[in-house]
């Protein structure tokens, strides 16, 4: 596990600000982990932290939510119902390049002799700024200033200021405005030139070889330059529009040339000590999947038209007010941690720039802040993103579930390929296709049906929303439930009642495939059978016109729910009596132990480094499985389960996945091990930060923010909503006086205040909200504050659980545990001759 028991930055060149990140020296050996932490995006529109001067970059980067381009899946070997068409984001026209030049010395941040360097990325802002002061070759001090916004009011539009100005002479000042068709990241230096190949990582997008954007539009009109593309096999179009100004007392002259792939304004300005330069460039995007280029030009145009009437100093006021509500509802606060605090407002922000404006679109894994993972969406939305948007903010959440909805139709043609009723989510996918080429760890994570409508009956119940069950996401209930019931299959004997399996399946443990009786899958598709039934029927009494509707277009019979109903109550959940756990699936306890602690650093993550038969033979994790299962459904186990499954489980969780450390942190803080929690705490709030995982360069990881937000009030907080219940059972880490949260409660926004020996509760909008404290019910009403004494937090438990506390016992044939490591990886990392296998 990568833990970051102390500070992982370096505070001389990032100083701590809670309400910014700062940079005071430019960066070169970590430009992609920069490009990523200082990214600036809406849901719908990212753009990358590289220098606006543009030439040296890891991955210069312009991404829309959803735009992607199609590619034919070429297995080695084929079989039925494979996965046919990938799917990966585009990397877009590039409208962020403003290249200067100083008496034709072009300004090149990465070589160039910078006197004093600033980069801020302001929280409650929304903006990157970024000042220094470049000593050109001849002596000359410039002072260049500038600052990028992507809006979360106009989802479509970005702003850049660019300010130059002279310190001690005169000079000549070109400013070459740009937009740039890298074509997939390959700029124009290297343009047709390959990169090349680097080690296997899965994680990574893929990279496209032929030309991905058709030229479909160029048009240049004054200051307004228009660019528009077509995609070769998706057919999704693509159009950016720029509009440029200038404010200086110098003398200036203006020209610009605009071609299939290269558009660029040009001032030549005359350029007079102590009289600045500005130029500022309003950028618009739009994409679709069928409208013709050119109608999205005229989009660009009346978004350019408006933010140009605005102005820059209205847009950043919009940007402030938007942000200032965001906090209001969303701030997480720990008194006294200064460090941690500006670590919790970088994810909380990110959460912000990956969401707000998706507006019925899903949120990637990478959010709009790089390539990884191919702009996928996962289940990791679902399950870690929710529930920040469900208690934080409901429309954004709302939208999210909408996109689901949309995907219904080809969730139940793929439920149909797979021989299934009902519908069958895919577990990776941009259009609602299934991409993945690696069905035992992408597609038999039949979960995802299970993690949809979790998500989907916490948001309702979150948020009181039984219109929106009523208007047709009941669908996405209905139609899971059906591929439950029809995918699992009833066992009885003799002395026993009848029990409902489900075989042939992939947990969120990606180390473990294919698999019957999978706990995770088992309990959430219980959870997932329960609620479609207690849905239905609750539609037939609350709105009789719905539950016809309903009828009609999906055929539900009373049956039917029965059946959904007593597959719930059947449901089998794997325990061993032996060893007092929940076997992770019915043959996980049979093999043989992974050696974690012994495991050398180079041979992790264990993806990377092993082929996967290797893996699957072992008893090891990728990322908690069983331990997710304890906090999603931890209603339905006893406290004792809960530490006897997080002792023996969190020695044999590698970490390898950042969707691990936020579950152990929870359950750690829960079941009392508070050290380790906030171990786990720490090691998720740097993933991107420190670059714990060694691939922040590929875009931030979206679920670990999320679930940094959910080890904070979930963890930390002791917050649970098991059935539409609210109940707090805190666990403030020891050393932290206070931490402050807020969670929205069917229309009522509850400050929640922890203290070590109190937890007091403030309405700050709506009514009242109803809430328990360790079974204490607790009713608060706008205006008065309610405070609740509290005997300690929780039970303490010195240390962490070790693979020795799990060897050597006895399964229950008789068998001991033992625990290895496969022979060949030592003799790797010791015999210097031997052959590297990556």
């Amino acid at each position: 596990m990568r833990f970051a028991d102390t500070d992982p930055l370096d505070r001389n060149r990032f100083p701590i600000d809670e309400w910014a990140l700062v940079e005071t020296e430019f960066g070169l050996d970590d430009m992609g982990t920069t490009e990523t932490l200082f990214a600036v995006g809406n849901g719908y529109l990212g753009l990358r932290g590289n220098i606006e001067e543009g030439r040296d970059g890891h991955l210069h980067g312009t991404f829309v939510n959803g735009f992607h381009e199609t590619w034919p899946i070429r297995h080695a070997e084929e079989a039925f119902g494979f996965a046919r068409v990938g799917q990966t984001i585009v990397n877009a026209p590039d409208a962020k390049v403003i290249r200067l030049y100083v008496d034709d010395e072009p300004l090149v941040v990465t070589i160039a002799e910078l006197v004093d360097y600033d980069r801020r990325l302001d929280f409650r802002q929304g903006a990157l700024s970024r000042s220094i002061d470049w000593r050109t070759p001849s002596g000359k001090h410039v002072r260049i200033t500038s600052r990028r916004m992507v809006s979360f009011t106009d989802r479509h539009l970005a702003v850049l200021d660019y300010e130059v100005e002279m310190l001690d002479a005169d000079a000549a000042v070109t400013i070459s405005s740009q937009i740039l068709n890298r074509q997939d990241g390959r700029d124009e230096y290297r343009s047709g030139v390959q990169e090349a190949p680097g080690a296997f990582d899965p994680r990574k997008a893929e990279s496209f070889a032929d030309r991905v954007l058709q030229p479909r539009v160029q048009r240049h009109e004054g200051g307004r330059y228009m660019l528009g593309y077509q995609c070769t096999n998706s057919g999704m179009t693509i159009a950016v529009g720029v509009e440029h100004s200038i404010a200086t007392d110098n003398a200036f002259t203006e020209s610009g040339s605009i071609g299939e792939d290269l558009a660029k304004h040009i001032y030549r300005v005359r350029a007079e000590q102590g009289k600045p330069i500005r130029v500022t460039k309003y950028v618009s995007y739009h994409t679709a999947r069928k409208v013709p280029a050119r109608e999205l030009v005229d989009r660009c145009d009346r978004t350019l038209d408006r933010g140009a009437e605005l102005g820059v100093a209205e847009l950043f006021e919009h940007q402030r007010a938007w942000l200032d509500d965001f906090w209001e509802r969303s701030d997480v606060a720990i008194d006294g941690e200064p460090e941690l605090q500006q670590a919790v407002r970088w994810n909380l922000f990110q959460l912000a720039q990956a969401t707000a404006r998706t507006d019925g679109d899903g949120v990637a894994a990478k959010g709009v802040s790089g390539s990884g993972y191919g702009g996928h969406y996962f289940w990791d939305t679902e399950i870690y993103v929710m529930p920040f948007l469900s208690f934080t903010a409901p429309i954004v959440a709302r939208n999210v579930l909408r996109f689901r909805q949309r995907m219904l139709d080809n969730a139940r043609a793929r439920a149909l390929e797979l021989n299934q009723r009902g519908a069958l989510f895919p577990w990776r996918t941009i259009n609602g296709l299934e991409s993945s080429a690696y069905y035992a760890a992408g597609t038999a994570q039949y979960h995802i049906d299970a993690d949809i409508s979790f998500a989907l009956c916490q948001y309702v119940a979150a948020t009181g929303d039984t219109d929106f069950m009523g208007r047709g996401a009941i669908d996405i209930l209905v139609e899971t439930a059906r591929m439950w019931e029809d995918l699992g299959f009833w066992r009885s004997g003799a002395s026993t009642d009848d029990v409902f399996h489900i075989h042939g399946v992939t947990g969120p443990d990606e180390y473990t495939t294919v698999v019957n009786d999978n706990l995770y899958t088992n309990v959430m598709a219980r959870a997932n059978l329960a609620s479609a039934a207690s849905a239905v029927d609750s539609l037939q009494m609350r709105d009789p016109v719905a539950y016809a509707k309903l009828v009609a277009r999906l055929g539900v019979t009373p049956g039917e729910v029965g059946e959904w109903r007593r597959a719930a109550a059947h449901m089998h959940i794997p325990y061993d009596e032996q060893l007092g756990v929940h076997p992770q699936d019915a043959a996980f306890l049979e093999k043989e132990l992974w050696d974690l602690e012994n495991t050398p650093d180079t041979r992790r993550p264990l993806l990377l480094h092993y082929h996967p038969l290797v893996i699957y033979r072992f008893q090891v994790l990728k990322q908690a499985d069983v331990v997710l299962a304890l906090f999603l459904q931890g209603d339905r186990f006893s406290a004792e389960q809960k530490l006897a499954d997080f002792e023996y489980y969190d020695p044999l969780t590698t970490g390898d996945s950042t969707l691990s450390a936020v579950v152990q942190s929870i359950i750690a803080a829960e079941v009392g091990y508070h050290d380790l929690a906030l171990r786990y705490f720490r090691s998720a709030l740097y993933v991107d930060l420190a670059d714990l995982h060694h691939n922040a360069a590929d875009g931030v990881h979206v679920a670990s923010t999320g679930g940094v937000w959910g080890a904070l009030v979930n963890g930390f907080g002791g917050f649970r909503d098991h059935g539409g219940v609210f109940t707090f059972d805190p666990r403030l880490p020891d050393g932290w006086s206070r931490l402050e949260f807020r969670v929205t409660l069917r229309g009522t926004r509850l400050r929640v205040e922890l203290e070590p020996d109190a937890i007091s509760f403030h309405v700050e909008a709506g009514d009242f909200a109803e809430v328990s404290v360790r079974g204490e019910k607790v009713l608060v009403r706008a205006g008065t504050d309610v405070s609740v004494p509290l005997d300690g937090q929780g039970p303490r438990l010195v240390g962490a659980p070790h693979m020795r506390d799990v060897t050597g016992s006895r399964r229950s044939d008789g068998t001991l545990l033992t625990a290895s490591i496969p022979t060949l990886s030592l003799d790797l990392d010791t015999d210097e001759t031997a052959i590297p296998v990556d």
